[in-house]
């Protein structure tokens, strides 16, 4: 005969065992629907393409559609915003760029916590911006540049894809490290802007090469220095803006997909596994390579030490040279 200390516990154990029958199933089936990845930026910009990329192909390891949903606008917020208040379930999902880890230096009013409010899938890939002015411009050099730039009639207005992103930034900085009065005209994203450059409305754009490289490959644009902090394959003659003489200068386009802060693990690895395996696909490296981007493909753990690494670097130039926004 069984005692009521015997029983309690077969009874107890009898009910994990149905909790565990109950949840299981849940987890293991994830995704049971389409998933939407908002992407910060107006479309045709490098975040754009790179999620328009990827999405089929997370999708069918996912076995689920990805549905890509364009949410631009004070650079990158509207759309953080949104994810950040989403369900934290795996069904919204956010691809962000280099704002990601500028915004809070800089913005003077964030609409979300940039590290409380998100959890890092993967880190996808980085890709140099690039200073491009048309062909038929007399500027040539870095050189050529400092010195028109510090003229203030003059001004001279490089194009932007947005307040607070890369492109922007870029400039900002350009201006502290060279006294130079650069100053940015705001676009909704980086294909509107180039355009303005290529009609001579605006003079420049430190441009992602994927939204550049079409238009210097057809002689239309020329590209005077990149950001990166070494030469890049795609313009291996073209000198780094370090190497010019502007020491520290640096600037990138990167890309990361996060998930709403309360995903749980086991989404976020399941994820994560889609988008790395979406970044092996030979057709996906070959299309980051044609605009020089370098794969990454990181851990989630991995993504949240770089980006940290970055809000940090960008305070520090914010303090250093009083970067920030107007209100």
């Amino acid at each position: 005969m069984l005692n009521m200390h015997s029983l309690s516990r077969q009874v107890l154990g009898m009910l994990l065992l149905s909790l565990c029958a109950a949840v299981a199933p849940v987890s293991a089936a994830y995704p049971e629907r389409p998933i939407t990845l908002i992407v910060t930026y107006p479309p045709g910009g490098t975040a754009d393409l790179v999620a328009r990329l990827l999405a089929p192909e997370a999708g069918k390891d996912l076995g689920q559609n990805i549905v890509v949903e364009n949410r631009g606008g004070a650079g990158g917020m509207i759309g953080g915003a949104l994810v950040a208040k989403a369900a934290p379930d795996g069904y919204t999902i956010m691809l962000d760029a280099a704002n990601h880890a500028q915004n809070p230096a800089v913005q003077p009013k964030m609409l979300f916590d940039t590290l409380k409010d998100f959890a890092p899938i993967v880190y996808v890939q980085r890709v140099p911006n690039i200073l491009v002015v048309r062909a038929d411009n007399e500027m040539k050099t870095v050189a050529d540049l400092i010195r028109l730039g510090k003229q203030k009639d003059p001004l001279l207005y490089y194009a932007s894809s947005g307040p607070g992103g890369a492109q922007h930034l870029a400039g900002v900085l350009f201006n502290a490290l060279t006294g130079t009065h650069l100053e940015a005209v705001h676009y909704k994203g980086g294909s509107a802007g180039i355009m303005d450059v290529l009609s001579g409305q605006v003079t420049m754009m430190f441009s992602t090469i994927g939204v550049s490289l079409p238009h210097v490959q057809a002689g239309k644009l020329r590209v005077i220095a990149v950001g990166s902090d070494k030469r890049t394959a795609a313009f291996p003659d073209i000198p780094t803006i370090a190497e010019t003489g502007v020491t520290g200068y640096a600037s990138y386009e990167w890309n990361g997909i996060y998930a709403p802060a309360g995903t749980p693990a086991a989404i976020i690895q399941r994820l994560n596994q889609a988008f790395v395996n979406a970044l092996k696909q030979p057709t996906v490296i070959a299309r980051i390579g044609e605009f020089n981007g370098e794969i990454i493909a990181s851990t989630p753990e991995e993504l949240d030490l770089f980006r940290r690494a970055e809000l940090e670097k960008w305070q520090r130039v914010a303090k250093q040279f009083n970067l920030q926004l107007p209100q």
